[in-house]
């Protein structure tokens, strides 16, 4: 919304006016506005929250601390979503289509987890809403996200030209100041499925691949593969960081980290001149996307403040379900949604932990008539809880996983 104000007084004197035209001031704004949402209106939403006895029902599980945690404010994710949508409203352009699918996938999940809260809270029905509905959301907003990269005629890769023989075409250059001659790579905007794999020599791969048996039919049959491929990216993720947020801190801190990572690709994707440097993928106008993920990384730090042990309040599935499917979306927007596996390798151990838990409790049962675990207990988390360890030393042992995790990211950049 500033970026408009800047447009509208472009040809004016004022001091300082011309930094909104930047993209590295204007996500600076964004992180600091987002913590100074969430530092100085955190308190008031607690004592409003505590006010409406908006408190977390706890079962007794047999956790140290755990019993200590009843009635601790919950559906603090609200603070978190709106430090992440005002920055983004006031920095950003509007006009960019990744800006908005970002601020959609926030109040859309956030929503989603509104109504689980208040099922919870309110209606004292500790299920919450049905599984069913939950995943039929995610479905949706994975088709929604899916269509809009196919039909939007702003979502574009730039690719090289080649020629018949399957070679990059170039052609010679003169720059206008030096005339000096240079050979560069002729290149296009074009609609591709393709996206980032790490480790290797030419670190692209198509979807299309998947669906080159079919012919003719593959050119929108790799549409279908793609929007498969992404609904399944935001349904796990989204319930991984909903699985992850069992210990204070812990989801919060981690997103932050994942957050903090995909800005760091997202400004290199969109920025012309390190896409060539680091021979990475560039996508036109994505580089946008840094504000929003800077306001997200300031909505999760700044919650941290209160959330961190002991919590003083819980984001509740309002912010947990929006945090994964914020942290999916991006990843796909980016093409980088392969990544994901590494980068958020702490919610990817949470979700297989209860899998492998729960499929073993089951196998186990029909086999010997007993169920056996894996884990003391799952999440994982709760598993080192068993076996006494500090909550606090399990949420910060995590969190060093997680940054080492970030740096391996960041540096799939450069080996292949």
């Amino acid at each position: 919304m500033l970026y408009y104000l800047y447009d509208w007084l472009a040809e004016s004197n004022i001091p300082g006016i011309g930094m909104f035209q930047y993209i590295s001031f204007r996500s600076g704004a964004a992180v600091i506005l987002a913590l100074f949402i969430t530092t100085a209106f955190g308190k008031k939403m607690i004592r409003i929250l505590q006010k409406k006895q908006i408190g977390e029902e706890v079962r007794d599980l047999g956790l140290e601390g755990q019993v200590q945690k009843k009635g601790t404010p919950t559906m603090g994710g609200l603070i978190i979503l709106f430090a992440i949508i005002v920055p983004t409203l006031l920095f950003a352009r509007l006009d960019n289509i990744y800006i908005l699918l970002m601020l959609i996938t926030t109040a859309f999940l956030g929503l989603i987890g509104f109504i689980d809260d208040y099922i919870k809270v309110f209606l004292k029905n500790k299920k919450g809403l049905a599984g069913k509905f939950k995943i039929l959301g995610q479905v949706f907003l994975g088709l929604f996200v899916a269509a809009t990269l196919f039909l939007s005629d702003d979502v574009m890769v730039r690719e090289n030209v080649q020629n018949p023989s399957g070679s990059d075409l170039r052609e010679i250059v003169v720059d206008p100041e030096t005339g000096q001659q240079k050979m560069m790579f002729v290149t296009e905007d074009v609609k591709s499925t393709k996206t980032t794999i790490p480790f290797v020599k030419k670190n692209e791969f198509d979807y299309a691949w998947l669906v080159a048996w079919a012919g003719d039919a593959a050119s929108w049959l790799k549409w279908a593969v793609y929007a498969l491929a992404i609904i399944l990216i935001i349904t796990a993720v989204s319930n991984a960081v909903n699985l992850t947020d069992g210990l204070d801190g812990l989801a919060t801190g981690t997103s932050a980290i994942s957050g903090a990572t995909l800005g760091v690709l997202a400004y290199v994707s969109g920025n012309v001149i390190y896409s060539d440097y680091l021979n990475i993928m560039y996508i036109p106008h994505v580089g946008e996307l840094t504000i929003f993920v800077a306001a997200f990384i300031g909505a999760t730090v700044g919650f941290l403040w209160y959330n961190s042990f002991p919590a003083q309040v819980f984001m509740g599935d309002t912010g947990s379900l929006a945090l994964g499917g914020i942290l999916a979306v991006f990843s796909v927007i980016i093409r980088k949604e392969i990544l994901i596996p590494l980068l958020g390798g702490i919610f990817l151990i949470e979700n297989l932990s209860v899998v492998i838990q729960v499929m073993w409790f089951k196998y186990t049962k029909r086999k010997f008539g007993a169920g056996r675990r894996v884990f003391l207990m799952s999440p994982i988390h709760h598993h080192y809880q068993k076996k006494g360890m500090h909550e606090a030393k399990i949420v910060a042992r995590f969190w060093i996983v997680g940054i080492i995790l970030a740096v391996l990211t960041v540096v799939t950049l450069k080996i292949r």
